[in-house]
């Protein structure tokens, strides 16, 4: 069995159109989305190229749940997404519940020189804690508790890794819509092994197509996470002042 697996997708469906070329070359059996994928420019948009795919499974990301939430009038949670008031109205009720169907996690058994495969958008107990290709050992430890499978596959922060931590192989395929490090739509593909991709595409039309929007916040989306985009160093300082948060808040409990 051959997966694709795309995450973090963030409404930028110019992105999500290129990488989608490449995937319908590879024939993967299935395509999973690992959450994430409406928060941005073009949430609309991407969610009716979404609905339409054939053999997709998607995957709750908390900027999805923030996103139903905002639909929904309910009182902001932490990190809801770029933007999600606009957002919010961008979409209709059809759109809203397609983002509430998605799962919490997906396993996948079977898949070609991988094994058993569980996907999720954070970890697999949540869908907001941070954790980094230089995250230590004995957290991924805590975070990865109980999993039974031979590798998990997860987004939210936006970056690529393959780690690996005792038995248990941990790879993000980073973000299509608003990676950061270098400029690029990036994906994973599984089966046989593990390749992470980076599909490249019109940036320049990609960012035209977002001012059409009318957003201030999609103008800058555009300027900030397209046509440039934040490095390693600032995205690392940002998941690491994030993850000190998170084990501060576990640590007063």
């Amino acid at each position: 069995m051959k997966v694709a697996v795309l995450s973090d997708i963030h409404g930028n469906l110019p992105a999500l159109e290129a990488v989608l070329r490449e995937v319908e070359r590879e024939r993967p059996d299935l395509t999973v989305f690992c959450g994430d994928v409406a928060s941005g420019p073009m949430p609309a948009e991407t969610i009716d190229v979404l609905r339409r795919l054939p053999d997709a499974r998607f995957v709750r990301g908390n900027a999805d749940r923030g996103l139903i939430d905002e639909f929904d009038g309910k009182e902001k949670g932490p990190m809801p997404g770029p933007f999600a008031g606009w957002c919010a109205r961008q979409i209709d009720k059809g759109q809203r519940d397609f983002l509430a169907s998605f799962e919490a996690t997906v396993p996948v058994d079977g898949v070609e020189g991988v094994g058993r495969v569980l996907f999720c958008h954070a970890v697999p107990r949540n869908d907001m804690d941070v954790f980094t290709a230089e995250t230590p050992d004995e957290r991924v430890r805590t975070l990865m508790a109980g999993v039974e499978a031979d590798l998990v596959v997860c987004g939210h922060t936006h970056m690529q890794f393959d780690r690996k931590v005792d038995r248990l192989r941990i790879v993000n395929p980073g973000s299509v819509g608003m990676p950061y490090g270098e400029p690029g739509a990036y994906w994973a593909m599984l089966g046989p092994g593990v390749a992470l991709r980076r599909t490249g595409y019109d940036r320049e039309a990609a960012a035209r197509r977002m001012r059409v929007k009318g957003s201030e916040d999609a103008e800058q989306f555009a300027r900030e996470n397209v046509l440039k985009v934040p490095t390693v160093d600032q995205a690392m300082e940002f998941m690491r002042a994030m993850e000190a948060r998170q084990m501060a808040a576990e640590a007063s409990r």
